[in-house]
């Protein structure tokens, strides 16, 4: 087995699409073969809950959100390529990979009827809910229908599944607008959600950062909202490493703070999307920002939480 150098730790990537945006895949073979490579022991799968449409006037194909103006739609048999591709694999393999369901719409009151049934048609797969896309950058305004939010009425009862079947929901919800920069705009719906249903787990996906939003002294942010709500995680994936963890490969000594105190809440991820090449590439960029941890929190961060938020969890419909 080849691993990249730079791959020093070995990682429970907590952040992986199992297909990109027109729902295609490599296929989980080639990703336990690139996770070999970026020693990612285990991961967290999931598929896309929006398909990008191929508009009439576009010459080109699109294959992801922002490649052209076309919009997006809900689809649901995301759910079924990520459930198939897991039954694919042998007994063994299946130990590595954890499959999330999200292929429904965060806005429709049925949307609890599609995990219901997804979970009976797949009983023993799914290991949790999300990602669920909420307020996200352009995302938001290239999809059809009104726009998600995390405080939306239709993932009421979905919060609620989560909480009696023990599963983590992973949502991208912005901390706040494009154009409304560091006034946390958004932040007051994930609160409302975090106190409405304190015995459901929540991941915030990228600590609720996201393409153009900024937001000043977003680890305190953290670490408040962190001290506060105990049914809280976030993962460090995308562009909250890239942008505020550990900018230019340059660890922020306040992420580190925020990371030392709350390592048993905090999880990495690639967030790759349907081609896996590029694993280890993704993975490797952590080392510098794992290299200034403690070794226990360094334990934590790149396996034990997510083997406790993910891998111990029941599979819904056993």
């Amino acid at each position: 087995m080849s691993t990249s150098p730079n791959c020093k730790y070995a990682i429970f990537d907590a952040h992986i699409h199992g297909v990109n945006f027109i729902q295609q895949t490599d296929g989980f073979h080639v990703l336990l073969r690139e996770m070999d490579k970026a020693r990612v022991e285990k991961c967290v799968v999931f598929g896309l809950p929006v398909s990008k449409i191929w508009s009439e006037w576009e010459n080109e194909e699109p294959n992801y959100y922002l490649s052209d103006e076309g919009r997006c739609y809900y689809y649901s048999l995301t759910d079924a390529i990520v459930a198939q591709a897991y039954m694919r694999l042998n007994a063994e393999d299946r130990k590595r990979i954890i499959p999330l369901l999200c292929g429904f719409s965060p806005v429709d009151r049925y949307a609890i009827k599609h995990i219901e049934r997804i979970t009976s048609l797949y009983p023993g797969v799914f290991k949790g809910i999300g990602e669920i896309l909420c307020r996200h950058d352009d995302l938001s305004n290239l999809t059809y229908g009104q726009p998600a939010r995390i405080n939306h009425k239709a993932l009421f009862p979905i919060f609620d599944f989560a909480a009696r079947h023990q599963l983590p929901v992973l949502v991208h919800q912005n901390a706040t607008s494009v154009g409304r920069s560091n006034r946390l705009s958004y932040t007051d719906e994930v609160v409302e959600m975090l106190d409405r249903f304190s015995k459901t787990t929540l991941v915030w996906a990228h600590c609720g950062v996201s393409r153009r939003v900024k937001i000043e002294n977003l680890h305190e942010v953290i670490d408040r909202l962190l001290d506060k709500h105990k049914n809280l995680y976030v993962d460090y994936s995308w562009l909250v490493f890239d942008n505020y963890i550990c900018p230019n490969g340059n660890p922020d000594p306040n992420w580190i703070e925020v990371t030392e105190k709350h390592s048993d809440r905090i999880c990495l991820g690639s967030d790759i999307f349907g081609h896996f090449e590029t694993l280890a590439e993704g993975i490797a960029k952590y080392t510098p920002f794992l290299d200034c941890l403690s070794e226990e929190t360094r334990d934590r961060v790149c396996m034990l939480t997510a083997e406790k938020l993910y891998a111990s969890t029941a599979t819904i419909g056993n």
